[in-house]
């Protein structure tokens, strides 16, 4: 990663010495030294930068605080797959996309009247539900919160005591216990 030396000015350290390459940078001996330590020592750069500089050592990248959910489009481009699984049965698996990025994910399949498969799609729905919440939050900022995934789960439920219902029912009992918490901390 070295190259040949020659004077000039070290993007480092901005000295005026014999520099060469290293890693896409023209420097001096010196930050040649640095720049080795970084990389093959990060604990103890990280260490002397919080002992020197008392903050991090890089800057956390700015959280976007919404106070509204952005909205999707009424309509939105797309792609669908199909897929075949091990017991040979047709799926479809649709991708809705803002900007290029995935934002929704739908499976279906051609067997929904099928008994046995009923199960499988509740639980199918109640996956491409969560990774579609999942999906909104990472590429246009929609807030995570309980109530949302609930609300996912319970959408997702086909009749009563399948998976889906199951966690909701189980899980909606954290929600209201951390409202109860909440009131709690705020009250003492």
């Amino acid at each position: 990663m070295e190259q040949e030396q020659k004077t000039s000015t070290c993007e480092l350290c901005g000295a005026r010495k014999k520099t060469s390459q290293s890693h896409g940078m023209a420097v001096c001996s010196t930050c040649r030294t640095i720049i080795s330590n970084v990389k093959n020592h990060p604990d103890i750069v990280r260490r002397a930068w919080q002992e020197l500089r008392d903050e991090p050592i890089l800057p956390r990248p700015a959280q976007a605080v919404h106070t509204e959910d952005p909205d999707l489009p009424d309509v939105l481009d797309g792609k669908r797959y199909r897929t075949i699984d091990r017991d040979r049965n047709k799926w479809y698996l649709s991708i809705s996309e803002l900007d290029g990025r995935p934002v929704e994910v739908f499976a279906s399949t051609a067997f929904d009247r099928d008994h046995e498969l009923q199960s499988r799609i509740s639980n199918l729905t109640t996956i491409t539900r969560l990774i579609s919440l999942i999906l909104r939050h990472i590429f246009i900022g929609e807030r995570l919160t309980l109530e949302k995934v609930l609300k996912q789960i319970k959408r997702s439920s086909r009749q009563k005591n399948d998976l889906p219902d199951m966690l909701y029912g189980v899980l909606s009992r954290y929600d209201s216990a951390q409202a109860e918490q909440d009131l709690r901390r705020k009250s003492a």
